[in-house]
């Protein structure tokens, strides 16, 4: 049987409108393990959040730029939250009300940038 969970650091985000149904506790929690650990996994709200702290507001700006060209190329937006040295990421799938492997997947592309 084929493992159905993605590798989320080759796979590229697939658009969703519905129609798919959002993971279960075990395939979000099988994921998290690519993750960089400060990602937490909110199964009450079927969120994936991760905080950073920056020294400043222009590094915490360049950060926020650049999740915002990732969510652009990846068609996959989160909610960002920040200020003047932080950052605040949540990602889900309205569509479903739930995780995917598209939140997954951009998490894993936001790894990279630090």
């Amino acid at each position: 049987m084929k493992n159905p969970v993605c590798d989320i650091n080759t796979s590229q985000c697939i658009p969703c409108e519905g129609g798919i149904k959002k993971h279960t506790s075990k395939t979000n929690q099988a994921l998290m393990k690519n993750l960089h650990q400060d990602w937490k996994l909110n199964e009450t709200t079927g969120q994936l959040q991760r905080s950073y702290q920056f020294k400043n507001f222009s590094k915490t700006l360049l950060f926020v730029n650049a999740v915002a060209y990732i969510a652009d190329q990846q068609f996959h937006h989160p909610d960002i939250e920040f200020g003047y040295n932080y950052c605040k990421i949540n990602y889900s799938t309205h569509a479903v009300n739930g995780l995917t492997d598209n939140d997954f997947i951009c998490a894993a592309l936001i790894d990279k940038l630090l």
